[in-house]
Parts: C-alpha cells; structure tokens; sequence
C-alpha cells in the first residue's frame, strides 16, 4: 500500500475544520484516520492515505500521524494545544487553514465526513477505542501492522476461505470462529455506524 503524505495531511486538516475542538483528542483523531482507510478500503479496494496502522492498548494508531503533526505545526497549518480535561491532560487540535482542494475526491470526503460523525460525534475517545478493539485489531499482536485486507471482516458477510488469502497465517480459522457466531451483513458505511450504535448501546 503505498503511502500518499499530502492525502493524510489532507484529512487531517478536513477532520479538524469539521470537529470542534473539544470534541476531537488525539484518541480520536487516530480512530478517524483507521476507520477511514479502513473503510474505504473495504468499499474500492485502495485506501485513501495509505498510512501504517498498528495495534495498541487504546486501539488502532496511524504511524505517521505524530511526526506529521509536528511538521504541519512548525508550518502554521495547525495549532496543538494541550488542555486539562477532567484532570487529565487532552490534545486539542485547531485547523488554521483548509486542505488543498481537490486531493481528496467525492467518496473519499463522503466516507470521512461519515467517519468524523460516527467517531466524533456519537462516541467519547473511551467508547470509540473499546469499539476498535474489534476482529482486525484482535488478530495481530501488540506493536504489529494491521494489514489492510483485513478491513472486510469489518463488514462481516459470508466467509469464503478467499477472503483471507491475504492477511497473517491463521486469519481465516479465527474469524470464521468469530463471525460463524456473529455474521451479519451490510453493504454501506450508514449501515456500518448503526450497527456500531447498537453495539454500544447507542443506537
């Protein structure tokens, strides 16, 4: 997959022009990036930034978001301000100019915007990294790569040995397992987020 800087930096500024301040920590800017690749990945077959996705304690973490956000900050596009929120230290990230028209194309935005509601506005950072605990982020182990094809069991329809030609050894006997018990199938990101509402008692 290769690895697009100007698309990341790209969603990174939309995200933070489309989300207030208070609602937007580094918890969820991480889960905004996944989900988005991941997402769209699922839907076309390409990702949208391309972006190395690894496993962690609060779930899913984009590799270069960090060093790029200290690039766009030494650049004046972004302000990075580290607040107390409930006695705890928060990120908050503040969008001083737009993305660059056109990188992003017409699907690439709709899936985003849809990704920024459902993280940002219907879950808190906890409620959103308990949900990327989910099948992808299960299968690897803690500091490895979460491959993209395993963005399909994100959609979990019927399961053919094929659909996990490739991801890591052992993929396929532990989410047929999963998903034998759990298959339910749906074809877009709206049907997605209502599942993922239901799930955590949000819908």
């Amino acid at each position: 997959m290769q690895f697009d800087r100007a698309k990341l930096k790209a969603a990174i500024l939309h995200t933070c022009r489309a989300v207030k301040p208070d609602q937007l920590g580094a918890v969820k800017l991480h889960k905004v990036l996944y989900f988005l690749d991941m997402m769209h990945y699922a839907q076309t077959g390409s990702a949208v930034t391309g972006a190395t996705y690894r496993k962690r304690p609060y779930g899913p973490t984009c590799v270069p978001l960090l060093p790029i956000l200290r690039d766009m900050a030494t650049d004046g596009l972004i302000e990075i301000k580290h607040v107390e929120f409930y006695g705890r230290t928060k990120t908050e990230y503040h969008a001083h100019t737009e993305e660059e028209p056109g990188l992003l194309n017409e699907s690439e935005l709709a899936v985003l915007d849809e990704v920024i509601e459902f993280v940002c506005e219907k879950n808190t950072a906890r409620s959103i990294s308990d949900f990327s605990h989910q099948l992808p982020w299960e299968m690897v182990e803690f500091g490895a790569v979460i491959p993209y094809e395993s963005a399909l069991l994100l959609y979990p329809v019927e399961v053919t040995p094929e659909a996990f030609d490739a991801t890591e050894e052992g993929l396929a006997e532990v989410a047929e397992t999963r998903l034998a018990a759990d298959a339910v199938a749906f074809s877009k990101l709206s049907d997605f987020r209502s599942r993922v509402l239901s799930e955590i008692g949000q819908g």
